[in-house]
Order: structure tokens, then C-alpha cells, then sequence
């Protein structure tokens, strides 16, 4: 790595850098001071990562009197920076010390999984004890679950998704009060919850005009995912099952994916992918990202791991790319809800026995809650949506159950049992205390 272009790279922090507009972010609060462990913020390419970071660095100098010489931001996506490995970390600190007259406090790298041997630099970095270290990354290999062992208990991470819809109403300067629900401003929040519901929440999305815009960059989001996520990242040599894969996934999402029932339609299609391929390309998937699944509810991790996952978008944009928002409404309504428990921290299944229900939410060991998800309840679907939450209710011995809808709210009572139906829109615009 040449001296001169770390010089640079740290002389434009130093002395150029100018923060953008900052959409704030629902994240717990921090204060970088008193931070010990390593902390990491990973999550989907273009989800607000590097923005989140600026939004620690800001707190840090606004609030807390931090000088920005004291502090080291470094995006390792800048292609001055291709090639940077662990033979170039002291000349990164001799080219700041040089700089700024003395060696950085706080370390913030951003999209470090770029970087050869990432974790064994951070652990030697931890050791010195002279650095509070934020990093980002692109892959799940930065979450605490996956982490190496060198860097165990000295490790904390964030997950960092697209905008929730209070974030996008933010970013959109709409302001909301639950007050207000049940007034006109009702229909004005509905109008924003539709945008969200079929464009997603990825901040360039919702910056964008118009819906070819909106599809032209997801379509770039999605392709820089499939080539330097999981092409070249995993040296995928059966690319035309991948494609399949993620075709079938952008037109069927919120359902289960039977491995066995795919490798069936792939020979119809005259192609040959063994089981153990399809379930590591399904993984591959998820670690770059690009799907969240959930696991049929068992007290047995064994069969959890036996039946098919349900499989969710990362994002509900995604959808604009393989099929009509019209038709899978009620699909992107589910999908929508998953992501927002796994940003709550919620730990999520599906019941299926003779009915089916959407989620059973997990607290501590025991379920909790099941939860249906239906675009309306009407006459026609009534009788299914109510089958099968109750009898995951009653299988499971799960005390409280809804059914969460596009705008019907009421409360429906079977076999003295009162079900409340309760809007998606204004389960989401509730904060997690809220929400219990």
C-alpha cells in the first residue's frame, strides 16, 4: 500500500470531509466513551451503515466534545484502499499520527469484511486498549452469532436494516402522533404506508422519483449483491441455480421453500443441483443479506432444522423485480411484519399442522404470541385465518393472539376468545414498549 494514498485518504477525513443531511436513526443509545468492546453495525449493502456511523461520529463531536482529530474514519469500498491488509495498519496510524499530531481515540472502519484477516487485526487493535473500534460490514460474518472465536466477549454488534416505517416517515418529514390515528391524518399515513409497503426501505429508494427510478436502482442493489456478495465471494460455479433461486424467491417470498420440492422443479427444468448445494446457496443468501428466513416452531432444534424455512425478502423493493405489487399484497404485508420483529429483536416461527399460522413469537424458552397476517379478513378467508391461529394458540397453550390487517381494526370474538385485528401501518408506528 503506497504512503502517499493513505495520506490522502486521511488528509480528506481530517480537513474535507462534510457530513450530509442525517436522517436519524432508532438505534439503542450509546455513549463511544464509556464503549469497551468492539462494536459492529452490519446489515444490507446500502441500508444506512456508513450514514449510521456519521451519525455516532456527529453525537460524539456535537454532544460529547470529541475533535475530529481524534477520531479515524476509514471506508475500505474506496478503491485507493483496494489491497489494504494486515502488513498496512501501522502505516495507516503512522499516516495519521503525521497528520494530526497524535494517534486516534476512536476507530471507525467502515465495510471491513474488504479487508483480509479483518477479525485478527481488530483483536490485535482491542488489545492495545488505546482505541474505542465501530465497525461496519456487508456480511452476517460480522454478527456476534458467527464471529471467531479469537474475538468472542470482546464483540458487540448492531443489526442495521433498511428505514422501519417510522424511519421512512422521518426521512419524508411526516410527522405522526398516535393521537392522531383515528383523524384525517389516517388516510395521509395509509398513502406513505403503501409507498413503504411496495418500495421498501432503503433511503436511495425513497429518495428516488417515480416507479422506474425506484426499480432501476434496486435492480443495481440487487446485481451488486448477487456478483460481489455471493458470485464472487463464494466462487459460485452453478450460477444458473442461484439464478433459479432467486427468481423464485423474488416471485414467491413469505412462503415455506421445500429444498427437496425445488431440486424436483430444477431437473424439470433440465438442470442438476444436489440438496446440499440449494441449502448452501440458500445460505449464502441470507449471510449476504439478501433473504431472512424463519423456522417451522418445535420445542426440537433437530426438527426445526428438518422442515422448510419460510423465506422473507430483506427488503419488500425486492418484489418490484420479479412480480406485480397487486398480486402479493397480502404476501408483502407478511413480509413487512417479519422484518420489522427481526428488527425488534423478536425471535420468530411458523406453526403449520392441520391449519397454519403466520408467526409464533418466542420470550425466553416459551411461545408467547401467534400472529396471523391477512390483507382483509372477509367472509370468504374468515374461518381459515381464525382455524389456524387458534389452533396454534391451543397446540402451544399461547396465551394472546391478533390478526394483523392492511386497516381493518376491531375485535372479533370466537368461542369467548376476543382476537384483535390491528392495522400493520399502526403496529409499526408503535416503538417496542408500545407494542406490549
Amino acid at each position: 500500500m503506497r504512503k502517499d494514498q493513505l495520506l490522502q485518504v486521511i488528509a480528506e477525513w481530517l480537513r474535507e470531509m462534510v457530513f450530509p443531511p442525517l436522517t436519524h436513526r432508532e438505534m439503542p443509545s450509546l455513549d463511544l466513551r464509556k464503549q469497551r468492546a468492539i462494536l459492529a453495525v452490519a446489515g444490507p449493502r446500502r441500508a444506512g451503515k456508513t450514514y449510521y456511523l456519521y451519525q455516532l461520529i456527529q453525537d460524539l463531536m456535537e454532544s460529547k466534545g470529541i475533535l475530529r482529530e481524534e477520531i479515524l474514519f476509514v471506508d475500505f469500498e474506496d478503491y485507493r484502499l483496494q489491497g489494504f491488509g494486515p502488513s498496512d495498519v501501522d502505516q495507516l496510524f503512522t499516516a495519521f499520527q503525521r497528520l494530526a499530531g497524535h494517534q486516534p481515540r476512536f476507530l471507525f472502519f467502515d465495510e471491513i469484511q474488504h479487508v483480509p484477516e479483518w477479525n485478527r487485526i481488530l483483536r490485535t487493535l482491542h488489545n492495545r486498549r488505546s482505541y474505542t473500534i465501530v465497525v461496519s460490514g456487508s456480511n452476517s460474518s460480522l454478527l456476534g452469532r458467527e464471529i471467531a472465536t479469537e474475538l468472542r466477549g470482546r464483540y458487540e454488534d448492531i443489526l442495521m436494516l433498511p428505514f422501519s416505517f417510522r424511519e421512512a416517515l422521518r426521512f419524508h418529514h411526516v410527522t405522526f402522533d398516535a393521537a392522531l390515528f383515528h383523524t384525517s391524518e389516517r388516510g395521509r399515513l395509509i398513502h406513505a404506508f403503501d409507498d413503504y409497503l411496495q418500495f421498501g426501505g432503503f433511503p436511495e429508494t425513497l429518495a428516488r422519483e417515480g416507479v422506474l427510478e425506484k426499480r432501476k436502482l434496486l435492480q443495481t442493489y440487487y446485481r451488486t449483491v448477487f456478483y460481489k456478495d455471493i458470485l464472487e465471494r463464494y466462487n459460485i460455479k452453478a450460477r444458473p441455480i442461484l439464478d433459479q433461486m432467486i427468481g423464485s424467491f423474488l416471485e414467491s417470498y413469505s412462503t415455506t421453500f421445500s429444498i427437496s420440492t425445488f431440486e424436483k422443479q430444477l431437473k424439470t427444468a433440465g438442470l442438476t443441483g444436489s440438496k446440499r448445494t440449494i441449502s448452501n446457496y440458500l445460505q449464502f443468501l441470507e449471510e449476504a443479506f439478501f433473504l431472512i428466513t424463519s423456522e417451522k416452531f418445535a420445542y426440537s432444534q433437530r426438527k426445526r432444522m428438518m422442515n422448510p424455512k419460510k423465506v422473507y425478502l430483506m427488503d419488500t423493493g425486492f418484489a418490484l423485480l420479479g412480480g406485480a405489487f397487486t398480486e402479493n399484497r397480502g404476501y408483502l404485508l407478511e413480509n413487512v411484519v417479519a422484518l420489522e420483529l427481526l428488527r425488534r429483536g423478536r425471535r420468530m416461527f411458523y406453526y403449520k399442522g392441520a391449519q397454519e399460522c403466520d408467526f409464533i413469537l418466542q420470550e425466553g424458552r416459551h411461545p408467547s404470541e401467534a400472529w396471523q397476517v391477512c390483507w382483509e379478513v372477509t367472509p370468504r378467508n374468515e374461518q381459515r385465518e381464525l382455524k389456524g391461529l387458534l389452533e396454534a394458540m391451543r397446540q402451544h397453550k399461547i396465551p394472546e393472539g391478533a390478526i394483523l390487517t392492511y386497516d381493518q381494526e376491531e375485535v372479533r370474538t370466537v368461542n369467548g376468545l376476543s382476537v384483535p385485528l390491528v392495522p400493520v401501518w399502526k403496529w409499526l408506528l408503535l416503538s417496542g414498549e408500545e407494542e406490549k
